[in-house]
């Protein structure tokens, strides 16, 4: 059984960055990912990332949010830069099943969540 903890989170200007961390213990999983569910929305992935490191993003963060994992030191990241006012939310680890050696940041995928660190962006 896998467990996560969340941090990082907080208050920014638009436009900085906030690095978030997650610790896991337990079992590794294949695949890893961070979502957010934002105030009045569904939960969505943000990010994934396998255990070869290959990454994944969702569109409206391409090109400034960075995952990233240190096995070593059994954690992840999500490097946010560029913040938006609607990057506003709580932010979850999540460890996710693969599906045919692929890994798919999706409500579906998620076998174990964290509790959560709250973003917010002020404009």
């Amino acid at each position: 059984q896998v467990t996560l903890v969340e941090s990082g989170g907080g208050s920014v200007q638009a436009g900085g960055s906030l690095r978030l961390s997650c610790e896991f213990s337990g079992d590794p999983y294949y695949c890893m990912g961070w979502f957010r569910q934002s105030p009045g929305k569904l939960r969505e992935g943000v990010a994934g990332i396998a255990i070869d490191g290959r990454s994944s993003y969702a569109e409206s963060v391409q090109g400034r949010f960075t995952i990233s994992k240190d096995n070593g030191k059994n954690s992840m990241y999500l490097k946010m830069d560029s913040l938006k006012p609607e990057d506003t939310g709580v932010y979850y680890c999540a460890a996710l099943l693969a599906s045919g050696g692929v890994c798919y940041t999706i409500l579906d995928a998620v076998e174990a969540w964290g509790r959560g660190t709250p973003v917010t962006v002020i404009s």
